[in-house]
């Protein structure tokens, strides 16, 4: 029996696994959290109870290191202590390791009660907890939308929505035809509902360009953009805030796939018709070959897990994903990164928080030719030498200073010192 190992439990994982299983093969699913979903299914995993049943599912482990197929597993929470190490060696492996907020650096953004969208969406739905009484949604993409519920769900007031991109650019990658073609009709409708009812408004073309406040945000100062994202003069408007949410997409999480040998393509993972990578016997599923959201992900899921278990991907499958992967091109088209974003950059905005890097010290790193390139860069500067390893700001680094991100780590998650050097590894 082939035996198929997935990383990652949200909607890809979860599809891979349904379909893996379903093709008579034996199936390991990893993930790092106590309970399946992911973040899109945050607080429903009784909807997985049945799926729960068939299979192995490590849950509360990490995949701290993947040499080819082979993963190296810690059982136990990431906080934890006496974790155990296994190793698995399995027919084909999975990676299904999504995404993580993508956040536009803008004075102010390090200070607190600033957070992520998908951060202050987790904190709604998986703890019923509002980060903040007077919330501002801020950034670009459909996602902002559902963040907006979760806040208002668990009481807090949002004083407005803010998509940066202007409605021409909107428009002319939406379209209700095109959100019928993969079920998102519905969906749309109850945001746009949920909005009205609380009197939220929700408005194109302008961004948060900056955050004041002294010991905590207070305020945030927003303004029109033009098509690329430069400010439009004279269109400040300021509010006063105790929380802002802000999101510009989603980053993948692409280390796993590149320890195992991936090939990447604009940072993401190169995959065949049957979501096969470049390293053998490795399929690759979700936000890492693409940000789309969760139905091309779960899509993307079930051609993966299919294939993984040796079996050819039916035409319905196929077709299926196709038509997700159709319907994410029209966001992609309708949410982009403006290029006229660092205009709204100070020599002092801090661009790595973690190190509290400020942009004039990048652009005089990027710009010193007698020590170039990535790794002096970060050297000189401490940017994405961190806490969360660049996770958050190594796109915006790239983007500003013209270097490439990079995502090459031999231990891929944090590991003690103790748990590596201890032969011992528990059987799986």
């Amino acid at each position: 029996m082939t035996h198929v190992v997935i990383v990652g439990a949200g909607p890809a994982g979860l599809a891979a696994a349904g379909h893996a299983l379903a093709a008579g093969a034996e199936v390991t699913v990893l993930d790092q959290a106590d309970a399946p979903g992911g973040q899109y299914h945050r607080g429903a995993s009784h909807r997985f109870e049945a799926l729960l049943s068939r299979g192995t599912w490590w849950l509360e482990s990490t995949v701290w290191a993947l040499e080819g197929k082979r993963v190296h597993v810690l059982r136990g929470p990431a906080d934890g202590t006496n974790r155990q190490r296994h190793t698995l060696e399995p027919d084909a492996l999975v990676l299904a390791t999504g995404a993580h907020d993508r956040v536009l650096p803008f004075p102010g953004w390090q200070l607190p009660g600033v957070f992520t969208a998908g951060a202050a969406q987790a904190l709604a739905k998986g703890e019923r907890v509002a980060v903040g009484r007077r919330v501002l949604v801020a950034g670009a993409g459909p996602f902002l939308l559902p963040v907006a519920e979760s806040l208002l769900a668990v009481g807090a007031e949002v004083l407005a929505v803010l998509e940066a991109n202007p409605a021409r650019t909107v428009l002319k990658g939406w379209s209700w035809r095109a959100a019928a073609h993969v079920g998102k009709t519905n969906e749309l409708v109850r945001y746009a509902g949920t909005l009205a009812r609380h009197r939220v408004p929700y408005r194109l073309g302008r961004a948060v360009v900056e955050a004041r406040g002294d010991d905590r945000v207070r305020e945030a100062v927003t303004v029109r953009l033009r098509a690329d994202w430069s400010v439009v003069p004279g269109t400040e408007r300021t509010y006063e805030v105790d929380a802002l949410c802000v999101g510009h997409g989603f980053v993948p999480q692409p280390e796993l796939a590149v320890a195992a040998g991936c090939v990447l393509d604009g940072g993401f993972v190169q995959v065949g018709e049957d979501q096969r990578t470049s390293a053998g016997g490795v399929f690759a599923a979700g936000e890492i070959t693409g940000i789309g959201g969760a139905a091309l992900a779960a899509a993307e899921g079930a051609v993966a897990g299919w294939a993984a278990a040796g079996r050819t991907p039916g035409r319905a499958l196929i077709k299926k994903r196709d038509h997700a992967r159709a319907f994410a091109r029209r966001l992609a088209a309708a949410h982009p990164i403006g290029a006229a974003w660092p205009g709204w950059l100070r020599p002092d905005t801090i661009v790595c928080r973690c190190e509290e890097t400020p942009y004039g010290d990048l652009k005089r790193a990027a710009a010193d030719a007698v020590a170039p390139g990535p790794h002096a860069l970060k050297l000189g500067t401490r940017a994405g030498l961190g806490p969360c390893q660049g996770r958050m700001c190594d796109p915006a680094v790239a983007e500003l200073c013209g270097s490439t991100e990079r995502h090459h780590r031999p231990i891929a998650q944090p590991i003690r010192l103790g748990e590596l050097a201890d032969p011992k590894e528990t059987p799986a």
